[in-house]
């Protein structure tokens, strides 16, 4: 009998790559996320690859992984629609709405799954929460803005830090900085994410209320969990 407990957090993100598959609809383009555990799901693509004709691409990491497994990448102008974008998740709560961004490519994400008729999350049981705002929240800014925007966060009781990489603020694949923002409860997710969008200097606010899930694969101990969000 096996142990079901004894499963890793890499092989639970390998299962829920793998039960993605059979949301990815033969002879149409997919849109594909960043991280980790999509990485898992781009090495199971390939195991489908002749039957779709390309996928979009949230990064330049995916765009590179894709491409080395012999998937055309079309950039997302040239697509009207996606049938789905399967993505990971920083967190999410019990609506489908998320934290994206701590892999920094929040705003090509949220792009990509704008073009989407579905977004499926994929992702392991320590990202589902009930209220948002535990995993600090990225938002991707204008530099000449991180100050004002700092300020504003600390307004609603969050501590926003600039994110570096090697000493200096990381750059996003769009040139801009990250502002990570720590002590936030995010009890409605949409309307904050209305209203950050609005500010200033943000170009994206890492909640994704308006772009929510409607699938979750959840990896547990007992194995992958759907939950359907309803669309």
């Amino acid at each position: 009998m096996t142990d079901h407990t004894a499963l890793t957090q890499d092989e639970l993100k390998q299962r829920v790559g793998q039960a993605a598959l059979q949301y990815v609809v033969p002879g149409e383009i997919l849109g594909v996320g960043t991280g980790s555990t999509v990485n898992c799901f781009i090495d199971a693509l390939a195991t489908m690859k002749a039957r779709i004709p390309g996928a979009v691409s949230s990064s330049e990491a995916s765009s590179a992984r894709l491409r080395a497994l012999g998937i055309a990448v079309l950039d997302a102008n040239e697509v009207q629609r996606l049938s789905v974008y399967i993505d990971g998740a920083d967190e999410i709560d019990g609506h489908g709405c998320m934290i994206k961004g701590g892999g920094a490519a929040l705003t090509r994400e949220k792009i990509v799954a704008a073009l989407a008729d579905r977004f499926i999350c994929i992702a392991d049981a320590s990202k589902r929460v009930d209220v948002l705002g535990r995993f600090p929240l990225p938002v991707e800014v204008i530099p000449m803005a991180v100050a004002h925007l700092t300020r504003r966060f600390a307004a609603l009781g969050g501590v926003a830090t600039v994110r570096l990489k090697d000493g200096t603020p990381l750059v996003t694949d769009n040139g801009q900085h990250i502002l990570d923002v720590r002590g936030l409860a995010i009890a409605d997710p949409l309307a904050f994410e209305t209203e950050v969008s609005q500010w200033p200097g943000v170009v994206t606010v890492g909640v994704f209320a308006h772009q929510r899930a409607s699938i979750c694969l959840l990896g547990t101990p007992e194995g992958v969990r759907t939950i359907d969000f309803g669309s």
